[in-house]
């Protein structure tokens, strides 16, 4: 008789924690243990017109990136948004999603474990029966929460979760730790959330790769005109410096910055030539009109794109540094660093076991 799979369900206390990263990280240490793995993203946050298939975006990604066949990629039950939300206060939307996740439970026969990812907060779905508590519910799932440690207060939100979630709720993975913050997190913060019986699972710290920008994204959300370099598109931006002062003090920061992108006025020649010859992986300019030939030609020689905006330089800052609040991991460079990081600061041992998931049989 075939034993019925497990189900882990990976969750946050807030958005963009890094979910998506840990499942990914996770899932291909488990396959290249020789797990057989299952995936689904219930609740969507994508464009409709984005979906395929009946998945969101992300469980597209993460199905294709894992090699997991149409049969090991659960659809996507409902896409999220304002339209939704109306219906359903409307009683228009009556649908029992809680019913419809059932189909998780039959559809994972033959599988080790199930992964779910959860919503971006607690609460968030509630209102159609797929908050995380709810998805947890109804598919009999273990939850290991994903937060960012930025600050002692996510002790707080970890331990409202806990009370929320109670015995479902099986470790945490702490993510995006300074090394300032390391000794500390080591010393006190660790055997603090495990003498509350939320063992910590992981600590992941922080990476300028995992936080970086495509200047394509750049592109997309800055809705700029790409003067020179489209095929040098792909690279990636870990930091933001703003050209606005004089040439000598630029000059001090361009060289202390590490692929960075500048933000400049296209009438700032002496500062884009400057920018050109530090660690620079695209210039930003505001002022509506093209750089000097020079910059051109230069950008060209040293294969790095330049970007025209309409924008002013305090709203482009704004849409730069929301990029890398909402980095995703849909890189090759990126999914390879993140399946380091899991395997060499998560206890996947110590998850299996609290999973009850005994070791593969071998094919």
């Amino acid at each position: 008789m075939q034993r019925a799979s497990k189900h882990l369900l990976i969750g946050s206390i807030e958005g963009f924690s890094g979910k998506s990263a840990t499942i990914l990280g996770l899932a291909q240490s488990l396959i290249n243990k020789g797990y057989r793995l299952a995936y689904a993203k219930p609740l969507g946050t994508c464009a409709e017109e984005l979906m395929e298939s009946g998945l969101d975006v992300d469980a597209q990604f993460i199905g294709n990136v894992l090699g997991l066949g149409a049969d090991q990629v659960f659809p996507t039950l409902l896409t999220m948004n304002s339209h939704r939300i109306e219906q359903r206060i409307l009683g228009h939307l009556q649908t029992n999603y809680g019913e419809q996740l059932q189909c998780y439970q039959e559809q994972g026969d033959g599988v080790d474990l199930v992964m779910l990812e959860g919503p971006g907060a607690l609460h968030e779905g509630v209102l159609f029966g797929l908050s995380l508590g709810q998805i947890a519910e109804a598919v009999d799932a273990k939850i290991l929460l994903v937060s960012r440690f930025h600050k002692l207060a996510v002790l707080d939100a970890l331990l409202g979760a806990q009370a929320l979630l109670g015995d479902r709720l099986i470790g945490v993975v702490l993510n995006d730790v300074d090394a300032s913050q390391q000794n500390l997190l080591q010393e006190t913060v660790q055997s603090f959330l495990e003498a509350q019986h939320i063992p910590v699972l992981g600590v992941l710290p922080s990476n300028d790769l995992l936080r970086s920008v495509s200047v394509a994204e750049l592109v997309q959300r800055l809705h700029a005109e790409v003067l020179c370099c489209h095929e040098f598109l792909d690279l990636m931006v870990e930091e933001l410096t703003i050209g606005a002062m004089n040439v000598n003090s630029a000059l001090k920061y361009f060289r202390q910055a590490r692929n960075m992108a500048v933000v400049t006025g296209s009438d700032r020649t002496d500062l884009q030539l400057a920018a050109l010859e530090s660690s620079t992986h695209c210039l930003i300019l505001t002022g509506h009109f093209p750089p000097n030939t020079l910059v051109l030609n230069r950008a060209k020689d040293l294969e790095i794109p330049v970007l025209l905006v309409d924008s002013d330089t305090l709203t482009t800052v704004e849409i730069v540094e929301k990029a890398f609040q909402q980095a995703q991991v849909h890189e090759r460079v990126k999914i390879d660093c993140i399946q380091e990081m899991i395997e060499m600061h998560c206890d996947i041992e110590r998850l299996l076991s609290t999973l009850g998931i005994p070791t593969p049989v071998p094919s």
